[in-house]
């Protein structure tokens, strides 16, 4: 099993890594759910200062993927979020490349809500890129994004813990007045939106430097190729290098959009659906969807059954020459004699139902034809049966009746004659002895209870009795 954090949090395995710490796939013993949780890998007093800024946020929004609880443990720390499966936009790009514009209008709409739910807040995202912002696993219906990892956010109030020459943020995804040195602000984020915009509509990372120098050249310059004129007005908007020339809020960048999606063509009914994938792997050994398992859950050792990919037993295989109980028949079997007394030869102890077939019954078939159940597809080897009483037992014939309670003893030939050869199995209790071709049971007689012979016995008690009299004149004479 995994470390567990502070009684609670265990951890499974890793799936992703950040800034200042790895993303694990846990599991929440109080809520019983698996959780991501962000452990911190470093422990200076910098990296411990921004931790405590993201774990502090509390943001409750659909769009937005905000730190839910934290623990921490000796020199560990980590905080838990919900667990995304979906990936992010960067996986959903490597999947399928440019996205058509009114998915992407789908997507921007969604993150543009998170954004106006993180700005109410009074908080800054700093970091906003593909890479942070994760998908629910949706398939192909409505796709649904969350903006996560706040590991460099920082509210308007907030001192900065970087000094003014240095700027925190991913290169390509910089607002230019970011470069110069400028105090963060919410178009900042909205400038990082609409690099993801472009990033979504060509499928390849967009250069931010030639996009300045674009606008700083052309004004608003032409729509690039593959973006619809009416997303390039808001695109454009929120590209551009004066901050008080975009979009001042993420509600009036949406409200934009919303507008411009009206004016985009229909997709064509043979567009490739998008599907979004589940991208976390399938639970490590020693973990269920309902949590860790204990011994007798996990399964038994390797090779027993019910082990994936463990060899089926003789009876789930279908193995020819092997015992397997046959599926019940419609007949009564006749009655099983009382322990202790001996069964009278002949057929009249033979209870022989109104429903018995006039022929003989077809001969099992071959082991060609008995297929394994389970994941072989081919009939395994044949083999030695193994028993307890040195018993040797053909394949049962199909609806041959089962022979009820202990076997009696069986008994020498009646008059009747012996039965088919081609049905063993069906010769009732008391009839005709098996021949040459059929099944043999040996069954051990009732003998009594094995004791010491007399010769043993006798010599043994006068020697016990001969000890027992000296002693008794030992302690008589003292």
């Amino acid at each position: 099993m995994g470390e567990v954090f502070a009684g609670r949090y265990e951890l499974v395995d890793p799936i992703g890594r950040g800034g200042v710490g790895a993303v694990w796939r846990a599991w929440d013993h109080r809520r019983r759910r698996y959780v991501a949780a962000k452990v911190l890998q470093q422990s200076d007093a910098h990296a411990l200062l921004r931790f405590v800024r993201e774990q502090a946020l509390r943001i409750d929004h659909p769009h937005v993927l905000a730190p839910a609880s934290w623990a921490a443990d000796d020199a560990k720390v980590l905080f838990t979020m919900d667990l995304v499966r979906g990936g992010s936009l960067s996986h959903l790009i490597g999947d399928y490349g440019p996205l058509p514009p009114r998915y992407v209008c789908v997507l921007l709409d969604q993150l543009l809500a998170g954004l106006t739910a993180v700005h109410a807040e009074g908080v800054i995202h700093r970091d906003i890129k593909p890479a942070n912002i994760l998908l629910e696993a949706t398939g192909t219906g409505t796709p649904h994004i969350r903006l996560s990892d706040f590991g460099i956010a920082m509210r308007m109030s907030d001192a900065r813990l970087t000094e003014a020459d240095y700027v925190v943020g991913t290169p390509g995804y910089f607002a230019p007045e970011q470069m110069t040195g400028a105090e963060p602000d919410f178009p900042a984020d909205l400038y990082a939106v609409g690099l993801v915009a472009l990033y979504l509509l060509s499928g390849r990372k967009p250069d931010a430097q030639a996009l300045v120098e674009r606008f700083e050249t052309d004004g608003m310059p032409p729509a690039p190729i593959g973006v619809p004129e009416a997303m390039w007005q808001v695109i454009g908007a929120l590209l551009q290098p004066d901050p008080y020339a975009r979009f001042r809020t993420a509600t009036g960048a949406r409200k934009a959009l919303a507008a411009a999606v009206q004016l985009l063509p229909e997709p064509a009914a043979d567009d490739e659906p998008v599907e979004i994938f589940d991208q976390i792997g399938a639970l490590p050994g020693g973990f269920g969807p309902d949590g860790p398992l204990s011994e007798e859950e996990a399964g038994p050792a390797e090779g027993g059954p019910g082990v994936p990919g463990a060899l089926p037993t003789p009876h789930e295989a279908g193995v020819p020459g092997q015992h397997a109980p046959s599926p019940a028949p419609a007949r009564t079997p006749a009655p099983a004699p009382a322990p202790g007394h001996a069964q009278t030869p002949g057929p009249a102890h033979v209870s022989a139902p109104a429903s018995a077939p006039s022929e003989p019954p077809p001969p099992p078939p071959s082991p060609a034809h008995q297929r394994p159940k389970g994941r072989h597809a081919a009939p395994l080897p044949a083999h030695e049966p193994l028993t307890h009483t040195r018993t040797r037992v053909e394949p049962p014939v199909p609806g041959a009746l089962p022979l009820p309670g202990p076997l009696p003893q069986l008994q020498p030939p009646s008059p009747a004659g012996p039965l088919p050869p081609a049905a063993p199995a069906a010769a009732p209790v008391g009839g005709p002895a098996p021949t040459a071709d059929t099944a043999s049971v040996q069954v051990p007689a009732t003998r009594p209870r094995p004791g010491p012979p007399a010769t043993i016995v006798v010599p043994v008690l006068v020697l016990a009795v001969l000890c027992f009299a000296v002693g008794f004149v030992a302690l008589a004479l003292s």
